[in-house]
């Protein structure tokens, strides 16, 4: 082992390894069923895998273009017209990305400066604060509302200053699988007009939405659309986490200013598995059918701890079930996802870490992206607890 002479100016000096990767690491030693960190236990669709093949076989081993292969990104501007009914053009518009999490961090380095602040919603998703402070903006949280984390816009329109630069929106939200509504978009619109202030929309499981309601992604309003830069992941659309690919749609001007930090950045996305998700997405039902696929995984980890002690929170999209635990333990959040994982069998996520301060409002937050019969195992040791 070598040992670096100088001194390390951290620029994440209070980040750690992330909770996924500790929760996994935890139910693998420990041979836990992994309700954990989001990602299903089955596999992608066959024909998806054979695209990919093909491609491969193709000779499509070399770099694409920079802004991703043209006949992806007009299957995307087909989809975004026809989900949202807003066009963006595939040549200046759209980017594909080596996954949602790289648009995200590339757009914040795109955009921010050292002084200016990024307003997120808290409990926020872990990759968004880093990637402020790594910029050399400053995160301004604003809290999710008790018990239903809805957002208090009045909360909102006071943390707008002058050096407001960005407003990271979660829509449906992880960890708290609640949804923006229509009124929600056009409200932030109104706050938004006449400013200079960028749009950030993190919407990867825009396909996971329950109980008949639409998506209200931030493209279907103009207001918004026109300052956006949409960010969305083939990987939890198609359940292929591990090929790390996504997409930025956004304004021309807005691209243009992405892609100059992105050819710097990764440069290109996988060439093979571009071809491959071309081709695959030529049929619409394989998202257009995501919904109730994940919504009866839903319904059956729901019934399974129904009878638990366990306090089922609303779960209107994503692939997560959070639950209140006050009825069983006083332990903080982060104590007894270790302890379940160690002593049940079953790992979940503690909600408190998605805060930038401690908070322990005793959640826990299980993946239900999993086979049934994982999630009647899962259901079953949390009844017994």
């Amino acid at each position: 082992m070598l040992t670096y002479p100088g001194r390390i100016q951290s620029k994440l000096p209070n980040v750690g390894t992330t909770i996924f990767t500790v929760m996994s690491r935890l139910a693998l030693e420990h041979n836990a069923i992994n309700l954990s960190q989001g990602f299903p236990d089955f596999d992608c669709a066959k024909d998806l895998r054979d695209q990919l093949t093909k491609a491969v076989n193709s000779g499509f081993n070399q770099y694409p273009p920079m802004a991703g292969i043209p006949i992806l990104r007009e299957r995307i501007a087909e989809k975004m017209a026809r989900l949202y009914s807003v066009d963006y053009d595939p040549e200046h518009e759209i980017t594909v990305v080596p996954g949602a999490t790289y648009g995200i961090f590339t757009a914040v380095a795109s955009f921010i400066r050292p002084g200016d602040e990024v307003i997120m919603f808290e409990p926020t998703y872990d990759c968004y604060q880093p990637a402020v402070e790594t910029a050399g903006g400053t995160s301004v949280f604003v809290p999710l509302e008790a018990p239903d984390y809805h957002v208090d816009w009045s909360k909102v329109q006071a943390a707008i200053t002058p050096r407001t630069r960005m407003i990271m929106l979660n829509t449906p939200h992880n960890p708290t699988a609640t949804v923006l509504s229509a009124e929600d978009m056009r409200v932030l619109e109104g706050l938004l007009r006449g400013t200079d202030i960028v749009v950030v929309s993190d919407e990867v499981y825009e396909h996971i939405v329950f109980d008949g309601h639409a998506h209200q992604s931030a493209t279907r309003f103009p207001g918004l659309a026109e300052r956006t830069l949409f960010v969305s992941s083939f990987g939890k659309t198609y359940s292929v986490t591990g090929w790390k690919m996504g997409y930025v749609c956004a304004p021309k001007e807005l691209t243009t200013e992405f892609r100059k930090v992105h050819q710097f950045n990764a440069f290109v996305s996988n060439a093979p598995v571009q071809y491959a998700f071309a081709e695959y997405m030529k049929n619409p039902a394989p998202y257009l059918e995501l919904a109730a696929f994940y919504q009866a995984k839903r319904d059956l980890f729901r019934e399974g701890i129904a009878a638990s002690r366990f306090r089922l929170m609303p779960s209107r999209g994503t692939f997560f079930q959070c639950v209140g635990y006050e009825a069983i333990t006083d332990e903080r959040d982060t104590d007894l996802a270790v302890r379940l994982t160690k002593e049940r069998g079953v790992a979940s996520i503690p909600v408190s870490v998605f805060y930038h301060q401690p908070r322990y409002d005793k959640v826990l937050r299980f993946c239900f992206a999993k086979s049934d019969d994982t999630l009647k195992r899962g259901a079953e040791i949390l009844c017994k607890i």
